[in-house]
């Protein structure tokens, strides 16, 4: 980070977030006063229905997987990891955008995210961060009232 000095290292955390400093639209923050940055059911769900089925048909909705299917994968792969609504919703985001092309199959889909969930440069909420990112550089108003 440019312009931190030590002691502002430690000052830096989810409660700082730059993004935090301004309004939030109506209803985020009561959806980050119960989930934090994270994804609940009802946003996983909503995300996740509007995913394509990569850029070529734009109007094939992909299947999402569900919670049920993530811990069925988990298991059947034999991986050890926290199966949660951020790693549904980046299975989903996978998936969509990836599976068949430089994701060739669901064993290495789900090896994905794994490795997303456990990396160790990762900060908590990054998922949902980078879902949050998008919607704002998509121009993609989030329903937030509806997703508690």
């Amino acid at each position: 980070m440019a312009n931190v000095t030590e002691k502002d290292e430690g000052d830096i955390n989810m409660k700082n977030r730059l993004d935090s400093r301004s309004a939030f639209p109506s209803g985020m923050e009561e959806y980050l006063e119960f989930n934090g940055w994270h994804f609940n059911k009802k946003m996983c769900q909503w995300a996740s229905s509007r995913m394509y089925k990569g850029k070529a048909d734009a109007k094939a909705f992909i299947t999402p997987y569900t919670m049920e299917t993530m811990e069925s994968l988990v298991k059947k792969y034999n991986l050890q990891f926290e199966v949660n609504y951020d790693a549904v919703y980046i299975a989903n985001m996978v998936k969509a955008d990836f599976l068949g092309s430089s994701i060739p199959d669901e064993a290495h889909l789900i090896l994905y995210v794994k490795d997303v969930m456990t990396d160790p440069d990762a900060y908590d909420g990054m998922p949902f961060t980078r879902f949050y990112a998008d919607c704002i550089g998509s121009g993609t108003s989030i329903p937030w009232e509806d997703l508690l």
